[in-house]
Order: C-alpha cells, then structure tokens, then sequence
C-alpha cells in the first residue's frame, strides 16, 4: 500500500458512520451483508448507507456483489491487512513500543 492508498482509506473510515460499517462487515466475515442489513445495523436510510458504501469500496475497504436485486457487501481484508501493514511498517518503521501496544492487554 502507498501513502495515497493510505489515506483514501483512513479518509473513508474518519466517518463514525462508515467505521460502524467496517466493524460491522468485519462481524460478518466473508459473508458479508446485504444493504438493508447494514442501512439497519447504522440506523440509516438505505441511501444514505449506500453512499457511505460508495466511499468506502472507492477507498477499496469494501467489495460490492450484486446477486439480482440484491447488494451485498463484504469487507476486503487483503486492503485492511495492507493497511494495518502501512501503519505499523510504513509509518510506525515497525517500532517495538507501538508493536507492543498492540498486544492484548498491554497498556501504552
């Protein structure tokens, strides 16, 4: 991933509304969740969902399968392990107390 990539993705996720999306699809694995599921888990209107969804599979965070009427979405986790892999290498130059706060209960 390149500091572009990076940034469109963290952009997309600086909504409170998308990053309950993301956690939401991560829930759901690779099943992910049809549109009216994830407008009801955030509390949205249906276009208001997708427009979030529209932001985050531009940002790459999601991918969209249309089955007849039906959208479904599911989180691309090869783009959130990219991006995790950015932060902690990229940025973070792998640094052994930012590795470690990432531990389960280890505090920083």
């Amino acid at each position: 991933m390149n500091e572009t990539d990076a940034l469109a993705a963290f952009s997309s996720i600086s909504s409170a509304t998308r990053l309950r999306i993301l956690k939401g699809l991560v829930t759901a694995g690779p099943e992910g969740m049809n549109a009216g599921e994830i407008a009801e888990l955030v509390d949205a209107t249906p276009s208001r969902a997708s427009f979030h969804l529209s932001n985050m599979a531009d940002a790459g965070l999601v991918i969209s399968n249309r089955q007849s009427r039906q959208i479904s979405y599911r989180v691309n986790f090869e783009t959130m392990g990219a991006l995790t892999r950015y932060l902690m290498d990229d940025c973070c130059q792998n640094n052994e107390i930012v590795r470690n706060c990432c531990v389960t209960g280890n505090r920083c």
